[in-house]
């Protein structure tokens, strides 16, 4: 479990096919505090560290995280955003994040709005109807909340601090981002099925 607040920026150090997808991802995070087995979400999906280095830590992705998910699409030397696993007593400064992403975004838009970023996503259409005007979204990892709806479309504004500590950034129209739809409108949307 996480909460979308991104602790760093790793690095696509290596990539290989072995069976199942590789990665090797660098960071900034003391890997001694980091265990065998250990989740950590990169780019908001929950990945199992299989391995360890002074800098780096490795992941396996199977070919059905690869397919829904934008990981199919890193090359080395890409900046991922990372977050270590929520720890009991832990600040919950975004929400409640699963890093079980739902689908795929593509940003249809940006602006600058005096220092922030404006973004706009077009979220599947099967996901649309859990995306809520203040409700909550995980996009990349990161816990944003929703400006405004219109019908598969959403806006978020990015503060500048977002912007510098994150990949968000660097974002550019077009660009494909893992979704993950808050928990809780999941869960309401599944009761109204059954009123």
């Amino acid at each position: 479990m996480f909460t979308g607040i991104i602790t760093d920026i790793g690095t696509i150090a290596d990539l290989r096919q072995d069976g199942d997808l590789r990665a090797r991802i660098r960071t900034a995070y003391d890997t001694a505090g980091i265990d065998i087995g250990a989740s950590i979400a990169c780019d908001g999906v929950c990945l199992t560290v299989v391995a360890l280095g002074g800098d780096w830590f490795d992941v396996d992705i199977s070919a059905e995280t690869v397919g829904v998910t934008t990981v199919g699409g890193w090359s080395v030397g890409a900046p991922i955003n990372l977050e270590r696993a929520l720890r009991v007593g832990d600040e919950l400064g975004g929400h409640i994040v699963s890093g079980h992403v739902d689908g795929v975004a593509t940003i249809t838009a940006l602006r600058r709005e005096g220092d922030s970023l404006r973004l706009t996503f077009r979220a599947p259409d099967a996901l649309a109807k859990f995306v809520a005007p203040k409700g909550s979204v995980a996009l990349n990892g990161t816990s944003l909340t929703v400006n405004e709806v219109d019908g598969a479309e959403f806006g978020v504004n990015l503060i500048p601090h977002t912007q510098e500590v994150t990949t968000w950034g660097r974002a550019v129209q077009g660009q494909r981002v893992n979704l993950e739809v808050d928990t809780m409108a999941r869960y309401v949307a599944r009761l109204g099925e059954w009123a």
